[in-house]
């Protein structure tokens, strides 16, 4: 049997707001354990929730980013649950009429072309704590800091047909949510998670088969792992003759499985009503035109800018805005009036593979965007070669100088271009290499890397390469 895999994402964006979505208390990441849990966050009698105006603008932001419907009016619920790091017994979220309604995002596929995949909604809601179990023998501890946290919960349409689509959809709604500043997008303190709906149907086949949840996600790498082992999973029980169960699953990273957690919930068993304490969410014309006048520029319209304006190729200008802050550094560095791919080139390959090797991002950049800007002038005006360059980017790096010029002088870095101090060069090693000239002479063209071999070795990598090569091109044809 051949199958088709159908994926659905939940994805879960904690909201950039510096108080919570119903209470004043900080979001602040790294407090001590239960410092920043007020007594609305924890459902207390006699409180009320007050909803968090930035977080609301927020969500109308993003959606209006995915071109979607807003809705002018939005109901908050209670979907009620048991959970230790829940102590209310419900959590205030969004059922029947979210704020965002349906909207839409394109894909770029691994063959080159794009892909529409729906959004079904986006919900505004509150997190819950967090259970710890890592410092706790036989036992587990529970972090109220988190209770309360504003959240947007972005639902897709199940469109998405493989692992790759699946990860290209989910970093184009990280790159979105960080251009948008309403999300600061760190997996690793769990601002961003994302939960998986993964299952298998015939191919050919409409109907859809039984779906298995994948929980809380923070890694585009474990996600990945998580729906290959998920669809192996499922393909084993149903051609052994089996079915599959609707469930929700957790992914172990050390085992690389995934592993049942509870039977999937469906919505009547959270007995969702609307909360009695909060009206309806009013979102007028006034509101959502003031939002509209903020958006930055979108990933998608920068992509097309630096194609038609800068002559990038897709793939390239793909690149340098997959995140808001290169994108920044790239442009600071075309304020500076140098070569757009040449730019480029530089962003994408030697800055990319330090800061890689070092395991920084771009803001954390030793090199700053004038500082390469100033490298790939002294490129561009034949100061430097590109070997040269990148000596001098390693001195950059390392902190070795404040500027490309000082860099330059200081470590004597300079291309030698000089037709005269060439010649001397190349006249010399002739001389002691009489043989290799009369075998160049009668045909050996392969000999033309020792010379330039020679040449480069005797100029200390200084030499202008194309320079070079013309000038001994010339003299060896005698």
């Amino acid at each position: 049997m051949e199958w088709e895999t159908v994926i659905g994402l939940e994805i879960h964006a904690q909201l950039a707001t510096k108080s919570k979505i119903f209470s004043a208390a900080s979001t602040a990441f790294g407090a001590e354990p239960n410092t920043q849990a007020c007594a609305i966050d924890l459902g207390m009698p006699g409180v009320l929730p007050v909803l968090n105006q930035d977080a609301v603008r927020m969500a109308v932001m993003f959606g209006l980013a995915i071109e979607a419907e807003i809705g002018e009016k939005s109901v908050f619920a209670r979907k009620n649950y048991f959970y230790p790091d829940l102590p209310k017994g419900y959590q205030i979220s969004q059922f029947e009429l979210p704020v965002v309604g349906k909207g839409h995002v394109e894909i770029d596929l691994e063959d080159g072309k794009t892909k529409r995949i729906g959004v079904t909604r986006a919900h505004l809601e509150e997190d819950a704590g967090k259970s710890l179990h890592e410092d706790f023998q036989g036992a587990s501890g529970i972090d109220l800091n988190r209770a309360g946290t504003p959240l947007l919960e972005i639902v897709s349409e199940p469109d998405l047909r493989s692992a790759a689509e699946a990860i290209a959809y989910a970093k184009k709604i990280h790159s979105l949510v960080r251009y948008l500043e309403i999300c600061d997008g760190n997996m690793q303190e769990g601002s961003f998670r994302m939960d998986v709906n993964v299952s298998l149907r015939p191919k050919g086949q409409d109907k859809f088969g039984t779906r298995a949840e994948i929980k809380n996600l923070n890694s585009f790498r474990f996600m990945d792992k998580a729906i290959a082992y998920e669809v192996e999973r499922q393909a084993d029980i149903l051609e052994s003759g089996g079915k599959v169960i609707q469930e929700t699953r957790l992914y172990d990273t050390v085992k690389g499985e995934t592993r049942s957690m509870r039977g999937k919930e469906e919505a009547n068993d959270y007995r969702y009503f609307p909360d009695p304490d909060l009206l309806p969410l009013i979102v007028d014309a006034e509101l959502k035109a003031q939002v509209r006048e903020q958006l930055p520029e979108l990933p998608d319209e920068k992509r097309e800018r630096f194609v038609l304006h800068l002559g990038l190729s897709r793939y390239d200008a793909g690149v340098l805005t997959s995140s808001r802050e290169l994108a920044d550094y790239y442009e600071v560095m075309l304020a500076e009036g140098v070569d757009a791919k040449l730019s480029a080139n530089w962003v994408m390959g030697d800055l990319a593979a330090f800061l890689n090797k070092d395991a920084l991002e771009i803001t954390q950049s030793p090199v700053s965007a004038q500082q390469l800007a100033q490298l790939v002038a002294r490129i561009s005006d034949n100061t430097l070669s590109g070997t040269l360059a990148k000596k001098v980017f390693e001195h950059l790096w390392n902190r070795d100088g404040e500027t490309v010029d000082a860099i330059i002088e200081s470590k004597g870095l300079k291309q030698i271009s000089d037709s005269g101090a060439l010649e001397q060069i190349i006249d010399a090693i002739m001389a002691a290499n009489p043989q290799q000239v009369e075998q160049f002479r009668a045909g050996k063209d392969k000999l033309m890397g020792f010379f330039v071999g020679q040449a480069m070795k005797a100029s200390k990598g200084q030499a202008n390469p194309a320079q070079l090569n013309e000038l001994l091109k010339k003299k060896l044809a005698g």
